[in-house]
């Protein structure tokens, strides 16, 4: 393929926030390489938000899976059909696929790794290549610059930045005395990455004898409304849940110095700051899901109760059943034995500690 041929780009993500947030070295990538082609996404539509985020995207088209299936397939193929140079799909589904096939006078997407799933898909396709789950989420959304023959020196997530909404805060902020202060974000999309009410509670009361500024953060979800009521009265914990957006989110967080809290989105926006990251896993898996270091061109590979690369900390239960990968004991988004086997003095040393040397 030339770099004269492709004018306009079409990438499929029809997965969770994080999948297309983290799709940005992609999308720069491409973007530097096709000399400033038109790039468009097609995302589920509950991840919109996430997608407005992404630099150099001009359109963005949603799917909703409230609606009839197939009535959406047949909106989508009529919006996308043949409508594009290259069309690229992340998501290996069958549905995601088809609409790269369709769409693309080059189709490319990535595939499962079974020949009984797989082999209409590479049959129509021009080319693929296999989502490997023991590799981080960047490189495999990446795998396809290889195929294009584009050489990366760095792989950077590097989103937006919401200058206006971070200059409001500051002012806000400073008319409240806050001027440095530390991101907690105790929630995520589902129940069995949060770290239980007691240990969290104990957690918040240790980091309160810090005496910086905890600015609690989350959305307006069930989950999130639940962790509200369940907050602490403490001196330098300030409750910001269900009253910022996720653009508002960016800023903020750009605003801190620290993020402390549950994998989940807003750890991976953190770490695309190059804020200094404490983050609390269960059972997700690290070789997928850690925070990618913009710094060391890294993640985490292997599953330790505490581990530290360049400015990131995670940490995990010391049980020989993590990282299960599952939602949850039993995979059922209940209950997770081992976020209840993470100790907050833990969490809290390694957070005083670092205060103590941070500039």
């Amino acid at each position: 393929m030339t770099k004269k041929r492709i004018n306009n780009i079409l990438i499929i993500i029809q997965r969770s926030n994080g999948d297309v947030f983290l799709s940005s070295p992609l999308v720069d990538a491409l973007y530097e390489n096709y000399e400033h082609p038109l790039i468009d996404l097609l995302v589920n539509d509950h991840t919109l938000a996430a997608a407005k985020t992404l630099n150099n995207i001009h359109r963005i088209y949603t799917f909703s899976k409230s609606s009839s299936r197939f009535t959406e397939a047949l909106k989508t193929i009529k919006a996308i059909y043949k409508k594009y140079d290259l069309s690229i799909s992340l998501t290996a589904s069958d549905r995601s696929v088809f609409f790269s096939i369709v769409s693309g006078n080059f189709s490319l997407s990535a595939t499962e790794d079974s020949i009984k799933k797989s082999w209409w898909k590479k049959l129509f396709l021009n080319s693929s290549y296999y989502f490997d789950t023991s590799r981080h989420i960047v490189l495999n959304n990446t795998k396809s610059l290889e195929l294009l023959g584009i050489e990366t020196d760095r792989l950077t997530v590097s989103p937006k930045r919401f200058i206006q909404k971070e200059a409001s805060f500051t002012r806000s902020l400073s008319k409240s005395g806050i001027n440095k202060f530390i991101i907690f974000h105790p929630s995520a999309q589902y129940d069995y990455k949060i770290y239980p009410v007691h240990l969290r509670i104990k957690l918040l009361e240790l980091l309160n004898t810090l005496d910086i500024p905890l600015i609690v953060t989350g959305g307006k979800s069930s989950l999130d409304m639940k962790i509200k009521k369940e907050l602490p009265s403490l001196r330098n914990v300030y409750d910001f849940i269900g009253i910022t957006s996720l653009e508002e989110f960016f800023a903020l967080s750009n605003l801190s110095i620290a993020y402390i809290g549950s994998d989940t989105l807003n750890m991976h926006i953190a770490a695309s700051q190059n804020k200094r990251i404490f983050a609390i896993f269960g059972p997700t898996i690290l070789q997928t899901w850690s925070p990618w270091s913009n710094e060391l061109q890294k993640n985490a590979i292997s599953d330790k109760p505490v581990q530290t690369y360049g400015n990131i900390t995670i940490f995990q239960a010391d049980m020989p059943c993590v990282a299960c990968g599952l939602a949850g004991c039993g995979d059922n988004h209940g209950k997770s034995d081992c976020l209840y086997h993470i100790d907050t003095f833990t969490i809290f040393n390694e957070v005083q500690k670092w205060l103590k040397t941070s500039p």
